[in-house]
């Protein structure tokens, strides 16, 4: 004599009816930028920050120094003087902690952090 199986569990039966209704939904707020400050990151060509330690990054207007700022060890410098978004473009350059320039790179108007990229 066999056993009777009970028929597999395929989810609940409906009629297609609404069970529930979303009230409403939580929008991201876009009241400003995330970072108040200007921030650069320098990253390997594949998105990997580079270890900074001892590395400090110069910001220029022109050929005017706007500000100076040393990199944290995950390769991060943050600018505290420049807010954002910017409303002017930089020239920023690298330097390692003997002042041997490594890259020079244009920071656009308009941005609140900057990737430098190798």
């Amino acid at each position: 004599m066999s056993k009777k199986m009970r028929p597999p569990y395929l989810g609940p039966k409906g009629t297609g009816k609404v069970i529930s209704k979303v009230t409403g939904t939580k929008r991201l707020q876009s009241g400003g930028p995330t970072f108040n400050r200007l921030t650069v990151v320098w990253v390997t060509t594949s998105g990997v920050p580079f270890n900074t330690t001892g590395f400090f990054a110069r910001l220029f207007r022109g050929n005017t120094v706007v500000a100076i700022a040393a990199f944290d060890r995950f390769g991060v410098v943050r600018f505290n003087q420049i807010e954002t978004l910017t409303n002017v473009s930089y020239t920023i350059r690298l330097f390692n902690s003997n002042g041997v320039l490594f890259r020079t790179a244009f920071i656009p108007a308009g941005v609140q952090t900057f990737a430098v990229i190798g």
